[in-house]
């Protein structure tokens, strides 16, 4: 079977030459094409605007807590309860942390939190969305990584 000249200058050889084995099929790295996304990640993160990138940093963290072998962020389906929970918790984070700078007393804004988040509530969606992003890049490095340790 005849790939054509451009099969045997891909791998630096010429046309009838044998190539050795271990050139075939080199062997990417792929603990560096990982790092290379995830600094590339952090770049793009970093023009975040302020309230983004502090969520974020919370994001982050409880993403951190859950980053173990058996956690919700692995399964194959995650509950939506928990995410939900999680997301309330981050929320509340949130507002304890910045409650004074708004203008609103921190016991009202945990009053209002603990009958139950807005769905209206900007913050909220933005919390779900950055928590389900962050997941899903876990997820991803984790099933792309794990088959190497």
């Amino acid at each position: 079977m005849d790939f054509g000249q451009e099969y045997y200058d891909m791998f630096g050889g010429q046309a009838g030459e044998k190539i050795p084995f271990y050139m075939t099929y080199p062997m990417r790295n792929s603990f560096l094409e990982e790092a290379e996304y995830d600094r590339d990640c952090r770049r793009l993160q970093e023009m975040y605007p302020r309230d983004a990138r502090r969520i974020q940093e919370l994001v982050s963290r409880e993403c951190d807590k859950m980053e173990h072998e058996g956690s919700m962020m692995f399964d194959e389906y995650p509950d939506r309860l928990l995410f939900r929970m999680i997301c309330r918790r981050i929320r509340q984070e949130l507002s304890a942390a910045g409650a004074g700078t708004r203008g609103i007393p921190a016991e009202q804004e945990m009053e209002r939190l603990s009958v139950g988040p807005d769905r209206n509530d900007p913050f909220m969606q933005l919390i779900e969305v950055m928590l389900a992003q962050e997941m899903y890049r876990r997820r991803c490095r984790y099933r792309r990584c794990r088959r190497w340790y």
